[in-house]
């Protein structure tokens, strides 16, 4: 494949920087990103503006109001992605860290975690993922080439642009944090088979962009996953606090992966729990897609079909399937689980417990949101995506996650 000449720069600049980066102490990494925290809040305006730009444009469009939300920037929410930068400057620095042993012909082997090298970000139109990938990958010792959706292009040309020169001038490498500004798909194409520049790519966003990235890529791909989340209402359930786990998970932010799509209730309960629910979910103008049972204790409930229960709704929509017990609801999240979140509510701990061994997902709740699926609420600081598949990495991908394993071997004269 022939590449841009442009994007072979970008390329080689990135695995320069990578190079030099991976040396780089925790403490200079740390000096950079507070540099990247401090430059945020003094160019917020430029960042504004810019935004302002992108949301006009995506309105215009007539895209969804969650995923104009999405795209949205305020003050508050510039200084809690600054905040965000700083959270990552207290957090430890994986790189360096690891096991030692010694085996009894001497040999002393360690185990040290190492840079991935360059990452490359593709992802969709939420420019707050152009700084927390930034900075996370600086932190882990890594390059990193953003590719963000055209939706938010003028907000990331100023993001990327503000970050990357307060990282240089801290004394980082320079191409450490590059942004392709081409918005054209092709580019995406190449940028996914650049093998010897490209270590390591991280899609990030809806199911087409991921499947797009994992079936045309070249380089290793870390898969992010949809999020097809359930929560299944059990018989045991306390209804004060099933309904407010119920309303935050679906409702507090609707656009994003770890957000409800499917509900579950026992038919034991359904006939008293569903319509104190429904009330709720009217509230906050959730539109309802129920299965024949549901339907018919909420009159107001659409009927749902097939794609109802593999639909990643991203919006105010909710399915709803009332089952006959716990093996069913444990059925259903087998067959439609896109292995993102799932919760289960009851105060019954058997149950509880099985429902968290049977379910095969990165995140298992109990009495607990799905929103909690996040590399913030765990203590990781920012996060670069939630990985649903099984090797390297699953679930909030942080510091740890960006790193490799080199093995380092010391022996006094040891052959084979």
């Amino acid at each position: 494949m022939m590449f841009h000449a442009e994007l072979m720069e970008i390329g080689r600049k990135a695995k320069v920087a990578a190079r030099q980066l991976a040396f780089v102490d925790t403490e200079s990494k740390n000096k950079a990103l507070l540099a990247m925290a401090e430059a945020l809040v003094n160019n917020e305006q430029e960042i504004l503006q810019a935004n302002s730009i992108d949301v006009q444009a995506a309105e215009e469009k007539g895209l969804k109001n969650s995923l104009v939300n999405r795209l949205r920037l305020t003050s508050k929410g510039i200084l809690d992605i600054s905040n965000a930068l700083r959270e990552v400057v207290v957090l430890r620095d994986p790189v360096g860290e690891g096991e030692v042993w010694t085996r009894p012909n001497g040999l002393r082997i360690q185990q040290t975690h190492v840079p991935l090298g360059v990452v490359a970000m593709i992802y969709e139109a939420r420019p707050n993922v152009t700084v927390d990938a930034a900075a996370l990958c600086i932190k882990s010792g890594n390059a990193v080439i953003l590719r963000g959706g055209s939706e938010a292009i003028e907000s990331n040309k100023v993001l990327a642009r503000v970050i990357a020169e307060a990282a240089e001038e801290s004394g980082l490498p320079q191409g450490c944090i590059q942004l392709i500004t081409e918005t054209n798909r092709e580019w995406v194409q190449q940028l996914m088979r650049m093998n010897g520049y490209v270590d390591v790519i991280i899609p990030r966003g809806g199911a087409g962009l991921i499947q797009t990235v994992v079936q045309n890529a070249t380089v290793p791909v870390i898969e992010t996953g949809t999020g097809m989340c359930h929560a299944f209402v059990d018989k045991y359930a306390d209804f004060d606090k099933a309904i407010p786990i119920v309303i935050n998970a679906k409702t507090q932010n609707p656009g994003v992966c770890n957000a409800l799509e499917t509900l579950l209730v026992d038919e034991t309960i359904a006939e008293d729990f569903l319509p104190r629910m429904g009330e709720e979910l009217k509230k906050y103008k959730v539109e309802i897609k129920g299965c024949p049972r549901t339907c018919g204790i909420l009159s107001y409930a659409l009927p749902a079909i097939e794609e109802d229960w593999v639909a990643e709704h991203l919006d105010l929509i909710l399915s709803v399937k009332v089952v006959p017990h716990l093996d069913a609801a444990l059925d259903h999240i087998y067959k439609y689980s896109t292995k993102h979140s799932e919760t289960i509510i009851t105060e019954n701990y058997s149950r509880a417990q099985r429902f968290l061994k049977e379910i095969d997902a990165a995140a298992v709740y109990v009495n607990a949101s799905t929103r909690f699926t996040d590399g913030g609420r765990f203590g990781f600081g920012a996060e670069i995506g939630i990985s649903t598949q099984k090797l390297h990495a699953r679930g909030p991908m942080g510091l740890k996650e960006l790193t490799t394993i080199k093995y380092i071997v010391y022996g006094d004269g040891q052959i084979v």
